[in-house]
């Protein structure tokens, strides 16, 4: 695991209590009836997702992820130890990256297993081959490992058809289908976790974002597990930016519009695939490990969507290094004090600097 030097500035209390509990349309919303927090130089205003166009402009360009978020969590038994939550990270050239949790409802990760432990389900056979990344431990507490590297036996594919569900924890009020985690951009399976910033997306605001003479330009970006510590850098992820979201993307900024990312993997998509000698751009694909910071900036993405992160939580470094730290602040402290709700299926934040 690789821990960060950088901290985040923005401090909240910790939402406790103000967790979405169910998706939007069980709690008898629209997707996106969602709250939107609109923050910017001018202030804070506070409004719906459905009316995200009338707070960009026509000449922007809102970048989305269509990766498809799998049913990567399993029921399972650590040999020896009893039941367990599996989750299946990462799939790698080589084996898969693993996260063993507490069951029933992966609500802390089990630390204390070790190299050469082996968890099972009716179809898998799981065996911890060296703690993930490099070997090094990958608790930031310095005691135990989160992730593995772990050499599987069996069929994934099938076992995750029988047996799969949506990576989910303990916060909810009950377990959602699949459909639930989709967004209306997913068409490239190969997501561990929701791309959730672009979930209160509907066709008929895609609609209208067009109509108002906003684009919007695609980019894979497959998430692993999100459950980082604090300090924890996000992991490994693989992404991908074409040739015509590479070419909007630079026609945008030369005509002055702005790059709003719906999301962090958009962000890290778009970044990787920036050129540092000119800033520019280009089609790329593969792993990346860009962690986006205050102090490592990012070349183009100028207005994020997203949604409410933890306190200390990485993801939150890359909002204020896209925002400003007092954007952030300011956004957050709006957020805590007007209950919005935190989360996957919560409400969001449109950060304009």
């Amino acid at each position: 695991m690789t821990m960060l030097a950088e901290r985040p500035t923005t401090t909240f209390p910790f939402p406790d209590g103000t967790t979405a509990p169910a998706p939007a349309e069980w709690r008898g919303l629209e997707r996106d009836g969602v709250r939107l927090l609109v923050a910017s130089p001018g202030g804070v205003r506070h409004s719906r997702f459905h009316d995200l166009a009338g707070h960009l402009s026509p000449g922007d360009l809102v970048v989305v992820n269509d990766s498809v978020t799998e049913a990567r969590q399993l029921d399972a038994d650590l040999i020896g130890r009893g039941r367990v939550v599996l989750h299946l990270a990462q799939r790698l050239d080589t084996g898969w990256v693993v996260e063993i949790r507490s069951a029933p409802d992966a609500s802390r990760a089990v630390l204390d297993a070790a190299e050469g432990d082996v968890v099972v389900t009716a179809g898998l056979r799981v065996t911890l081959a060296e703690p993930y990344p490099g070997g090094r431990a990958s608790s930031p507490t310095g005691l135990g490992n989160r992730l593995w590297r772990a050499d599987v036996t069996g069929d994934v594919t099938a076992e995750l058809e029988r047996a799969g569900r949506p990576i989910a924890y303990g916060y909810l009020d009950r377990r959602y289908p699949l459909d639930a985690y989709q967004t209306v951009f997913g068409h490239r399976p190969g997501s561990a976790e929701m791309p959730s910033a672009a979930r209160p997306f509907t066709h008929p605001l895609v609609t209208e974002l067009v109509t108002h003479g906003i684009q919007v330009a695609p980019v894979t970006l497959h998430t692993g597990v999100s459950s980082q510590e604090a300090g924890e850098a996000p992991g490994a992820e693989w992404f991908e930016v074409s040739e015509t979201t590479a070419r909007l993307v630079e026609q945008t900024r030369y005509a002055g519009g702005r790059i709003v990312a719906a999301g962090t993997t958009v962000t890290r998509a778009l970044e990787s695939a920036v050129v540092p000698a000119t800033g520019a751009v280009k089609a790329a694909s593969g792993w990346t490990d860009r962690v986006i910071t205050p102090a490592n900036p990012p070349y183009v993405v100028n207005g994020l969507i997203t949604g409410w992160h933890d306190p200390q939580a990485s993801h939150l470094l890359l909002v204020e290094a896209v925002a400003g730290p007092e954007l952030a602040q300011a956004a957050y402290d709006a957020a805590v004090a007007g209950d919005y709700l935190w989360h996957e299926f919560g409400d969001s934040a449109l950060l304009l600097p």
